[in-house]
């Protein structure tokens, strides 16, 4: 169990289970194990039981009783995330999966208002049946939960054009550490009476509270998309590109994703459904979305002139451009095979960070030679959302190198990337957040003034420290 508390009493999972009902609780160690570990296999963790509630009602109820009894409480969403801080270690986990409903969707508000436990991709098709467009969307939008998105202010591929989750959300239902309900489900755009209690919670990991429900906003739903694959003459051609495309198309860029030939390589060697779609070999290439509201054949024809005007100005080399939903499917099949086969080309060290856009080539270049200097061989597989300054470094072993030796180098890679970063003026976690994980680079790369800020934002709302303990700070 966790510090914070000894072993439950009968009394209190009786109570428990009083609450949500028989069907609303897991004690069972085999039906619990899926929770207690992350999906990646890295992280493990253990919990007295799962409580599912069905209703607001029943989550304020939960988390009084685990308040009166002292009882540390973590919420959890779909349990797809990258730093464990859905992983419990020996707090009971409150699972938001039976929240699932959509309460109302306004299409002239261009709002939808929905449960904690509803699926992204669930989110994604209601707006779309409503004949709207709800922009978020990243790799684990079948299983991540909208709660989840909102607690971890996560990004994805659609930031360079709509913003992270927290641009996404109008309003907030939060259950509060002393089970009280706050309930700021307002569809505003304006409201400056105080202050924007809804920030607290979106991007807090479930450390101040458990959000059950949101308002979010959606957008016109796009009738064309144009997506174009190019070859850049060289790294600093990528923040090039994506400044005269942003300028070519009004801004009307949705998606641009940088690529290096060793990730294209991968998908080829070891995904399915890839092919190399330009001749001869590149370092680098970008990956681009346009997107419009009106089908006129527009977007596809301003796509293409922004590219031709990027290879007569010598920003890159060549570049395609699909020809029907089909062929931009393929092209995005390259990113997705790079990070869905990368575990096969060898043990990797994965870091999420940030830097301005402008400094990402100084970034690449200086982690790069870090890289060849700390862990001779290495193969640096840097990719991912550039257009909002987000860079995935992983950093793959050495060929015929040994796992395990590789991966000790872990802590001494992180801090030479991290440090890297910092020197850029950026940020050593861009959209995975902190979870447990990251607790000491916190402490290290931020200012003590914004953790001690921190530290008393935690203590105004939950006193006791029972939500998701261990988490952030």
């Amino acid at each position: 169990m966790n510090d914070l508390t000894p072993p439950l009493s009968g009394a209190i999972l009786d109570e428990l289970r009083g609450i949500v009902g028989s069907k609303g609780f897991v004690d069972d160690r085999a039906a619990l194990e899926p929770q207690t570990r992350d999906w990646t296999g890295l992280y493990r963790g253990h919990a007295p039981c799962m409580v599912m509630p069905a209703s607001t009602g029943e989550v304020a109820a939960v988390v009084r009783a685990c308040a009166r009894a002292r009882v540390p409480v973590m919420p959890q969403g779909g349990n797809t995330g990258l730093v464990a801080a859905g992983i419990p270690q020996g707090e009971i986990i409150l699972s938001l999966r039976r929240l699932n409903r959509v309460r109302e969707i306004d299409p002239l508000d261009y709002t939808i208002t929905v449960e904690a436990g509803c699926v992204l991709a669930d989110v994604q098709k209601a707006a779309t049946e409503a004949d709207r467009f709800f922009p978020l969307s990243l790799g684990a939008e079948g299983s991540c939960q909208i709660g989840g998105n909102l607690s971890t202010n996560a990004g994805g591929i659609s930031v360079l054009r709509y913003g992270n989750t927290r641009e996404l959300v109008l309003g907030l239902e939060v259950v509060l550490p002393d089970g009280q309900v706050w309930n700021g489900l307002r569809r505003l755009r304006k409201d400056n009476t105080g202050y924007a209690l809804k920030h607290l919670f979106v991007g807090a990991e479930g450390t101040l509270g458990v959000i059950t429900a949101a308002v979010l906003r959606l957008f016109p739903r796009p009738r064309e998309t144009a997506t174009g694959f190019a070859a850049l003459r060289d790294l600093d051609a990528a923040v090039e590109l994506l400044a005269a495309l942003r300028t070519g198309s009004g801004d009307a860029i949705s998606s641009f994703e940088l690529i290096p030939r060793l990730g294209l390589e991968i998908g080829l060697e070891y995904g399915t459904g890839v092919v190399d779609p330009l001749q001869g070999k590149h370092d680098w290439y970008a990956l681009v979305e346009f997107s419009g509201t009106i089908a006129d054949g527009r977007t596809r024809e301003s796509l293409e002139t922004a590219l031709g005007g990027a290879i007569e100005a010598g920003v890159a080399v060549d570049a395609t451009i699909g020809g029907s939903l089909e062929q931009n499917a393929k092209l995005w099949r390259i990113r997705e095979a790079m990070v869905e086969f990368q575990y096969k080309a060898g043990a990797t060290i994965k870091h999420d960070i940030s830097v301005p856009v402008s400094k990402v080539p100084a970034f690449m270049r200086r982690a790069n030679q870090a890289m060849e200097a700390a862990v001779p061989g290495s193969r640096p597989l840097a990719f991912g959302h550039v257009g909002d300054g987000n860079v995935h470094y992983n950093l793959l072993q050495p060929k015929g190198a040994d796992r395990a030796r590789f991966l000790a180098e872990a802590d001494a890679v992180h801090k030479v990337v991290y440090d890297t970063c910092a020197a850029l003026d950026g940020s050593f976690s861009a959209e995975h957040g902190i979870g447990s994980v990251k607790r000491a680079e916190l402490r290290r790369y931020r200012p003590a003034v914004e953790v001690e800020l921190m530290q008393r934002m935690k203590q105004a709302l939950d006193p006791l420290g029972l939500m998701n303990p261990g988490k952030v700070l």
